[in-house]
């Protein structure tokens, strides 16, 4: 297969081309790092291996293009760091282009491509859901009202003008990713580490995550099924609140878990953006459970193992 990544050396990008590599797939990741259109194979890759495409997400396509025509995947993982900076207006403009302007790029790629790729699936995340309590959430639910609610609906409203017969088309609304060697787990191990771990605020608000792997296996999963179409919230079908996620992450690390994050302090040296780590969504993945995907984590504490070792 060729697969297409957009935002493809991140935390989740980079082990999911990996994966693809290992496999024997062609892959091609697009970045700004090379002039459009340029290709460039990483070595130690294997053949057909990584290789690198130059494109410019602005809004239009380009001769990065190529590469999008009659692929046989196009993901699309590009995006600012959420919890990078503060939310000042021009970091949350920031956050806005990166993700609307290489979605409506890829959209428009796919839309004039001379043969068209077999699926397209593109980016979102949980908080489209905004602060919803306790209250499940599947799929079927509307968008919150929120900052990164609005933004996540506009993200997947970018992704819906890649409508071409032959495409099929996946929203996938990632939880919160677990894995130790870096992403937001990866910065909450420290304070535990120093006895200083504990929940953020209340505690009570909920968190849906998902181990990487299994976000690496849902995602290659709806490439391969065919009936895998429309959203998909990639989450662990038990999402845990968030003192139950600091009690088992300090278990897991043999550190207690006592001593709270005041919503204040968070608030200070976060701005904005503290809001979306006090408040919280409980997001259940019921449209890939119905398609039969089964989860190798489906609970934080065997997650956790399977991070940490037992």
């Amino acid at each position: 297969m060729r697969v297409v990544i957009a935002g493809g050396t991140g935390f989740l990008g980079s082990p999911l081309a990996e994966t693809y590599a290992e496999d024997g797939h062609d892959v091609r990741l697009l970045t700004r790092g090379l002039a459009p259109g340029e290709v460039r194979h990483e070595s130690g890759t294997g053949a057909p291996g990584i290789s690198r495409v130059g494109w410019n997400p602005d809004g239009g396509s380009g001769p990065w293009a190529e590469s999008v025509s009659g692929s046989d995947a196009v993901i699309n993982l590009a995006g600012s760091s959420i919890g990078g900076k503060r939310w000042t207006p021009q970091r949350k403009a920031e956050l806005r282009d990166s993700r609307l302007l290489a979605t409506r790029s890829l959209a428009a790629a796919i839309t004039q491509a001379a043969v068209a790729p077999k699926v397209f699936i593109s980016s979102s995340a949980v908080g489209y859901y905004g602060d919803s309590g306790a209250e499940p959430k599947t799929e079927r639910d509307g968008a919150g009202g929120d900052f990164l609610a609005h933004l996540c609906e506009d993200w997947e409203a970018e992704a819906h003008k890649a409508a071409r017969d032959g495409t099929r088309r996946a929203i996938i609304r990632t939880g919160l990713v677990l894995e130790k060697s870096g992403g937001a787990l990866g910065r909450m191990i420290t304070p535990f580490r120093l006895f200083a771990g504990g929940p953020m605020g209340s505690g009570r608000q909920y968190m849906s995550w998902v181990h990487r792997l299994d976000w690496i296996e849902m995602v290659r999963w709806i490439v391969q099924t065919p009936d895998a179409e429309g959203t998909f919230n990639v989450t662990a079908p038990h999402p845990v609140t968030n003192r139950e996620f600091a009690r088992a992450l300090g278990h897991s690390l043999r550190r207690p878990a006592l001593l709270p994050a005041p919503g204040f302090a968070l608030k200070l040296v976060l701005g904005e953006f503290a809001n979306s780590i006090l408040t919280g969504q409980r997001v259940v993945p019921a449209h890939a459970q119905a398609l039969g995907y089964h989860f190798r984590y489906p609970e934080i504490d065997i997650a956790f193992r399977g991070i940490f070792g037992d």
